[in-house]
């Protein structure tokens, strides 16, 4: 795929920077062309300090600061480079006069498009309906263009979801002859419950006895 059109005129600035740099001085060549490998490998960095970072060639991990006018690299190249100019003292160069040559990028503005505040025209026929749908209350809008079709698409809606049925409460158990004793003296008649007037169950845990009933909408009743 072809460069784009900054891209190619970045790539052909570098190269007329490089080409100049090795007609002044010869004895670079080949630190030229490591120095525009790096810049074009994006491994240059530029801070606002004056200062840089740039990547090594050969040891991934490893990175040079480039620091100080006239720049200086920690580089064990830099003091056997002619005038100390490095592969990385050259991309830092190079990149910072690329930067001054090129126009600065236009950032595009996105096209905005403005939303419509024209309001939907209103369904000749619809209805808002509560449902339980998985524990959860929901209100469901249907909307149509005839009354009769609603009400059709609105009573398979409810029969998908129908309303919970309460449980019935248990049948109440007859009363012993010595409950009816107790309840017609006022007195507390054990295992039924005069709350509900129903017949209640003895239950045991952890060595504690007591009795109790299940309420129509759910929870236990101990009669009282």
């Amino acid at each position: 795929m072809a460069p784009s059109p900054d891209r190619q005129t970045f790539r052909e600035v570098l190269a007329g920077l490089a080409a100049k740099t090795l007609t002044r001085i010869p004895a670079l060549n080949g630190r030229v062309e490591k120095a525009c490998k790096l810049v074009l490998g994006g491994d240059v960095e530029l801070h606002p300090d004056g200062t840089a970072l740039v990547g090594s060639l050969t040891d991934p991990t490893r990175a040079y600061q480039v620091t100080g006018s006239p720049a200086k690299c920690q580089c064990q190249d830099y003091d056997h480079a002619p005038e100390h100019l490095c592969a990385h003292r050259l991309s830092v160069g190079f990149l910072r006069k690329v930067q001054e040559l090129l126009p600065p990028a236009v950032e595009s503005t996105p096209e905005v498009h403005p939303v419509s505040t024209s309001t939907l025209p209103e369904a000749p026929a619809s209805v808002n309906v509560r449902l339980q749908v998985a524990g959860r209350e929901v209100q469901w809008t249907l909307r149509d263009t005839d009354e009769a079709r609603l009400a059709v698409r609105l009573e398979a809606l409810l029969q998908r979801y129908p309303v919970p049925q309460a449980s019935s409460p248990a049948p109440s158990q007859p009363l012993t002859q010595q409950q009816h004793n107790a309840a017609a003296m006022h007195k507390l008649v054990t295992g039924f419950c005069a709350v509900h007037n129903v017949q209640m169950i003895e239950n045991e845990k952890n060595g504690q006895r007591w009795f109790s009933h299940r309420l129509p909408e759910g929870g236990f009743c101990k009669g009282r």
